[in-house]
């Protein structure tokens, strides 16, 4: 078993993809139509939509087979009009991110001035994808520096900063969204007794606006692409989160999500539980391994 295991380890990390994943590995359901569809449903469905928000849970071998599985099949039905956006760039990297996709500099320049995550390997097969079609990435993520001002001194923080920094950040003032996305996070973080601040919480905010804000920008100077923007679930469930911030940014982008959960219910799950979570629910065997 243990060998099997290791072996299908080894496929989902491969660099270059060339079979599809056995569908017993994965569900995906979609919430609309209240039936299991395929990642080419969802491909199909983005003709009336401009963004698709991918929820995942960042150690997850399976939804980063998908997330390369739909970039791919988006970018071979929108031609040169498909991006991919990503949390796991931040946006101040977007110059040296385009050097790597021009050829310009190498794969270890990427990783050390770009700042990629520990588990790059997982998010590369849609790198090297997107560069040899010539397909733009967006660096979409607040520099980590500056979302650590706000979780010391708040959203004013920002005021401090110079024009160029500020350039790397959605336009102040920082929309705080409070309400049902302020409540979900106060849950997660044990209750609003266990929060020291706001400031925690405005941070989440900065980091949800600039993503937002990264894609809409794009959008206005690239019109009818498609773009794929790759978060951690949390960020994107209920269409709440980035989510909601890019469509204060841009109103009429129609916008689906993907929510996916290594689920312990994976052979009889109840999809009614995670109705109200995305358009569509991808949940993945809990007994594949983990990327890290």
């Amino acid at each position: 078993m243990k060998v099997i295991l290791s072996a299908i380890f080894i496929f989902l990390s491969a660099v270059t993809i060339a079979q599809e994943l056995p569908a017993t590995h994965y569900k995906i359901y979609s919430t609309s139509a209240q039936k299991i569809i395929t990642p080419d449903d969802i491909v199909n469905d983005m003709a009336n939509a401009d963004v698709l928000f991918f929820g995942e849970e960042h150690n997850d071998s399976t939804a980063h087979y998908l997330e390369f599985s739909l970039f791919k099949k988006l970018s071979e039905k929108y031609p040169q009009k498909t991006a991919l956006s990503m949390e796991m760039f931040q946006t101040d990297c977007q110059l040296v991110l385009n050097e790597y996709l021009a050829g310009l500099i190498r794969e270890k320049n990427l990783v050390t001035d770009a700042r990629t995550w520990p588990n790059y390997k997982d998010y590369k097969p849609l790198v090297e994808l997107a560069k040899s079609n010539h397909l733009p990435v967006i660096a979409a993520n607040a520099p980590t520096r500056y979302t650590n001002m706000v979780t010391r001194g708040g959203l004013d923080a920002l005021k401090q900063l110079d024009a160029q920094a500020k350039s790397y950040l959605a336009p102040l003032p920082i929309d705080t969204a409070t309400g049902a996305y302020y409540d979900k996070f106060a849950k997660i973080m044990g209750g609003h007794a266990s929060m020291p601040g706001m400031q925690i919480y405005q941070s989440q905010n900065l980091w949800d606006a600039t993503m937002g804000w990264s894609i809409a920008k794009f959008l206005k100077n690239h019109s009818g692409f498609k773009v794929l923007q790759l978060n951690g679930g949390f960020h994107s469930e209920e269409k709440l989160g980035a989510v909601a911030q890019l469509k204060k940014y841009a109103p009429k982008l129609r916008v689906l999500n993907i929510a996916t959960y290594m689920d312990d219910s994976f052979d009889k799950p109840d999809w009614s539980k995670l109705a109200g979570m995305a358009d569509y629910i991808i949940l993945t065997d809990p007994k594949l391994p983990k990327t890290f």
